[in-house]
């Protein structure tokens, strides 16, 4: 007798965990890195370990770190920025920045990070193991501007939806560490960097806003989109002069496509969003489960993004359990006073479709376990979502409409909480379809 198939949410959960496996930082640097007598193979390439200068950076810092550390053995000099108290060896040394606002501590760890580079001389060779998180961790504010104006600029473009690229566009031309400048300071023989991609598309001057990668943005952009998004009089009067001044010449541009500086640098991806959902849907099929990995990645605004796909995964209804995949990453246009984040938008904004529609089950969550400002990872949604939710006083109009989808779901009940995963690889949304029977 066939035993029976384990329920909607914990299949879910279970399928969220193996794309998790498979973007899990450790594991994605041990594979790059070999030992072969004094020297080690990375991403392919001999380099000589001793003459090796580190620097991680990111949510998955941590871990890439811990696995250069025993693939590779001691670096001459090791600095981690991350997001969470962590511990290594010496000679390592382990900070921790504000995330996803910067703190005193990111201004702090990104002066470090820039005094790292320039300590590794001719001889050496620059290793950057680079996760997303890294641009707020690494926040030294360029001269004439303070960390407070960075941060409110940074808090006004995430209050207004900007994606990842925008954001990432601006703050290359607020921070000292990021749009190629980091690679700009070092006088390494070589730069590798190894990336654990949190951007649509692994785009190395996005992930991490490119601290080794050159920077195809100007002053000019960055000035376009804070008018676009509506947060030019929201920024500072700092950053405005700031950035006119760079846009007329007076300061100095991040480095392009084609400078010198990055003649001697080298970036491999190793893990990305794609990787999770291919491992979600292989367990996925092993469970027997029809699945249909969505074509185009998820972003846009996400409670639209939440309704589009609970409609796409009703298409799907058939004689046998169906399962909808997809990936990327969202983006909310704060307009209330409420908690929440992306994914949690996401599947309140899937719930109203799904109010009549028995037998499909939503979860949206991060893979790097926190949505937003909150301790949640993000939610599922399902035909009861709606009901428990007013039964527990909580309107999912009203919580729309006050971007408060983390008390709505805290009460009803669909908060996926998985604390802090170590990796950082964009959202994944999987939709569980019943037959129709």
């Amino acid at each position: 007798m066939s035993s029976a198939p384990p329920p909607p949410r914990a299949l879910l959960r279970e399928l969220f965990e193996a794309g998790l496996a498979a973007v899990e930082p450790f594991a994605a640097v041990a594979r790059a890195v070999t030992r072969e007598g004094s020297a080690l193979c990375v991403a392919g390439e001999r380099i000589l370990s001793e003459r090796c200068v580190v620097l991680a950076a990111g949510k998955a810092s941590v871990a890439m770190a811990r696995a250069w550390h025993e693939r590779a053995g001691t670096p001459r000099i090791g600095l981690v920025v991350a997001r969470e108290p962590g511990t290594l060896p010496p000679p390592w040394i382990v900070r921790v920045g504000g995330h996803p606002l910067p703190n005193a501590a990111s201004a702090a760890a990104g002066a470090a990070a820039l005094a790292l580079a320039e300590q590794a001389h001719a001889d050496a060779t620059l290793v950057v193991l680079l996760s997303g998180g890294a641009s707020a961790l690494l926040s030294t504010p360029l001269p004439g501007l303070a960390l407070e104006d960075v941060y409110a600029t940074t808090q006004a473009l995430y209050r207004a939806g900007a994606e990842i690229h925008e954001l990432n566009c601006v703050r290359k031309h607020l921070t000292a560490a990021s749009g190629g400048r980091l690679a700009a300071r070092t006088r390494a023989s070589a730069t590798r960097v190894l990336l654990l991609s949190d951007v649509l598309g692994d785009d190395i001057a996005t992930i991490g806003s490119g601290p080794c990668a050159p920077d195809p943005t100007t002053f000019e952009d960055a000035i376009q989109v804070l008018r676009t998004r509506g947060a030019w009089e929201l920024a500072p009067a700092a950053v405005r002069t700031h950035l006119e001044r760079g846009a007329r010449g007076e300061l100095e541009e991040t480095p392009k496509p084609g400078a010198s500086s990055f003649e001697r640098v080298r970036h491999t991806i190793l893990a990305n969003n794609a990787t999770a959902l291919a491992a979600a849907a292989r367990t996925a099929g092993a469970r027997g489960l029809a699945t249909k990995l969505r074509g185009e990645p998820l972003r846009g605004e996400a409670r639209e993004v939440g309704a589009q796909l609970a409609r796409e995964a009703l298409a799907l209804r058939s004689e046998s359990r169906a399962l909808l995949i997809a990936g990327g990453e969202t983006t909310v246009n704060v307009r209330g006073p409420g908690r929440g984040g992306r994914c949690q938008e996401l599947a309140l904004g899937a719930a109203s479709v799904l109010a009549a529609e028995r037998g499909v089950t939503l979860l949206a969550a991060g893979t790097d376990g926190s949505d937003g400002p909150t301790d949640a990872a993000g939610a599922f949604a399902d035909c009861e979502t709606v009901a428990r939710g007013r039964a527990a006083g909580a309107d999912p109009a009203d919580a729309l409409a006050r971007n408060d989808a983390y008390d709505f779901f805290a009460r009803e009940r669909g908060l996926l909480k998985t604390g802090p995963t170590g990796t950082n690889a964009l959202d994944v949304v999987l939709v569980l379809v019943e037959p129709r029977s």
